[in-house]
């Protein structure tokens, strides 16, 4: 099966690969995990949050069940693996619970485009893969052991590669924060929106599930990430936002546009100034050259 044509693929190495292993993974890792792990199936993946016991995003990642093995892989493609293994080593206490890293043994492909996913599952393939969070159209991470790159670089031959530019265009645009870049240890999941996708308000107990069933019957957080578009020169991130003197919020994460000219990011910005308030500056008192991309 050929690779679709219109698709484009990212080699990257992963932030974090990790191993889970020990009769006790399985629920150890569910009681510290934000999404439910308790019919994930062999082969199969969920993404989800590492919190701490107040609901701040410490990391994210997909939990993966080995196809093979009894144990699990934790794979994130922006969360370092020694914050990601601190934070559940800090949990084992009487468990038979492993957390070996492996990150350095790993690589990474995106496939990003409509029909990747048919054609990843057209054949076996060596590692592991799941539907990514590159774009908010089709795209799969491809995660694989170091010594397979030559079979998966032929297999992929031909197809067009992308930049990191323009994979973070893609991210950017699509609204998908990158963790702990764009919401980290001092934000709540519900700010960059991740409580659909990354968060079970039905399964057990988990580390910060109080605090996340309390925001959820509040209805609302106090600040929201937005997409922006700026004029002028990329600053160096995180960088302070302003309306007039009173500081609204930190443009987290930014790209040049594909022309050139200007940039796109994502801000978190007070939820009563972003989506319906006026531009920002960069300074307190200057003119505003930032402004919020209002979905048509």
């Amino acid at each position: 099966m050929r690779f679709p044509e219109a698709a484009v693929v990212f080699p990257h190495i992963p932030a974090c690969v990790l191993r889970v292993s020990g009769s006790d993974a399985a629920i150890f890792l569910q009681g510290q995990f934000t999404n439910d792990l308790g019919r994930i199936a062999p082969g199969r993946a969920v993404y989800g949050l590492w919190l701490d016991r107040k609901g701040h995003v410490i990391a994210d990642s997909h939990v993966v069940c080995d196809p093979g093995e009894a144990g699990f892989w934790v794979v994130s493609v922006s969360s370092p693996a020694a914050v990601v293994a601190r934070r559940l080593g800090d949990f084992v206490i009487a468990d038979d619970v492993v957390i070996e890293d492996a990150t350095a043994a790993w690589r990474g492909l995106s496939l990003i485009g409509e029909g990747t996913g048919a054609w990843l599952g057209g054949e076996p393939r060596a590692g592991m893969f799941f539907q990514g969070r590159r774009d908010s159209g089709e795209n799969w991470e491809w995660i694989y052991a170091a010594g397979d790159s030559q079979s998966v670089d032929a297999a992929v031959a031909g197809a067009r590669a992308a930049g990191p530019a323009d994979v973070e265009r893609l991210r950017i645009a699509s609204g998908i924060p990158s963790i702990p870049a764009d919401i980290g240890p001092a934000d709540l999941p519900n700010e960059g929106g991740l409580e659909t996708q990354a968060i079970s308000y039905s399964k057990g107990c988990y580390l910060g599930q109080e605090v996340m069933a309390r925001l959820r019957s509040m209805g609302r957080v106090r600040r929201t990430l937005v997409r922006i578009r700026g004029s002028g020169t990329i600053p160096a991130v995180p960088a302070k936002l302003w309306q007039g003197d009173r500081r609204v919020g930190e443009l987290r994460s930014a790209v040049s546009n594909a022309g050139g000219v200007g940039y796109a990011g994502l801000a978190l910005v007070s939820a009563a100034s972003g989506p319906a308030g006026d531009p920002f500056s960069l300074a307190a008192g200057e003119q505003p050259s930032v402004e919020v991309v209002r979905d048509s």
